[in-house]
């Protein structure tokens, strides 16, 4: 079923599985929160037996509300999804535990596992064992620790709202002093070029500025590593679209995650923009 997206959204408490399944829906999908695992085939077949080569966009919200039983047959579920033709994606979203704590503090609400006789942290960590088996057959996760509502709403768009067939493909900077992101398939190395910040007048921009684009343009290494970087993507891109992934994260890191990482993501993002794939680009450090 070519024209036909049924997307199940699932996560961490508090990471923004309700802010991605909000946003689906304003986009115009038909979306249902905290569907019974039990009921997912049925859903999904009801779903391919009704649109019959009609188009339809559908999300449903799993979460770890479901009895474990049933979250442990989430991949035979998915194998048998796959068996009916339906080319369902998972899209898993998540955040490290310091803010997940951090945020129901601040709006006070209850974790759904927790309870007299278990922690906010204990129940943090159920969750994630009881949601591993959906996390494992995940097509995109997303790590949401940096990210506010706002920003997750448009990543949750740029990388969701595609053509079915079209690859989301996603160049991402970031600074290694805060951390490589768990959520990219391939991550480069920036920090052996030569370095804007070290220069004084260059210190002020970044590396969607002029003054550095042009710094790092005369520097040979850089475009020898740009160029190093978008064949072995291009050589590789074939055989994820051949595997019938949907999504494709490229990671690009320098110090700070300003300068030489985000002029060299813009860079291969403009290079990829080539109307064969859904191309994105995100600049981790530069968003907060």
């Amino acid at each position: 079923m070519q024209n036909l997206r049924l997307i199940i959204i699932s996560g961490l408490s508090g990471s923004g599985k309700s802010v991605a399944l909000h946003t689906l829906e304003d986009q115009g999908w038909y979306c249902i929160d905290n569907l019974p695992v039990g009921l997912l085939s049925a859903f999904a077949r009801h779903v391919n037996d009704s649109c019959q080569g009609a188009s339809g966009r559908y999300a449903v919200g799993i979460d770890a509300r479901n009895r474990p039983e049933d979250l442990a047959r989430i991949p035979e579920i998915l194998d048998e999804l796959g068996g009916l033709g339906l080319n369902s994606e998972v899209l898993f979203l998540f955040a490290n535990h310091e803010t997940l704590i951090t945020r129901f503090s601040e709006t006070r609400r209850r974790h759904p596992l927790s309870g007299d006789d278990a922690t906010l942290a204990d129940a943090i960590a159920r969750e994630e064992t009881l949601l591993a088996p959906l996390r494992a057959r995940a097509d995109l996760t997303l790590d949401t620790s940096d990210t506010n509502v706002h920003q997750l709403r448009d990543l949750i768009r740029e990388r969701v709202e595609h053509q079915p067939g079209r690859l989301s493909l996603l160049f991402q900077s970031f600074g290694y002093k805060h951390g490589i992101p768990s959520d990219a398939d391939y991550v480069f190395d920036a920090r052996c070029l030569p370095n804007p910040h070290w220069e004084p007048r260059l210190r002020p921009f970044t590396g969607q500025d002029a003054p550095v684009q042009s710094y790092l343009e005369a520097q040979p290494e850089v475009g020898r590593l740009m160029q190093q970087i978008e064949e072995l993507v291009s050589t590789w891109l074939p055989a994820f679209r051949k595997e019938a992934r949907s999504y494709v994260t490229v990671a690009i890191g320098c110090t700070g995650g300003q300068h030489r990482s985000v002029y060299l993501a813009e860079q291969l993002a403009r290079r990829f923009d080539n109307g064969t794939d859904a191309v994105s680009v995100r600049h981790r450090e530069l968003s907060h």
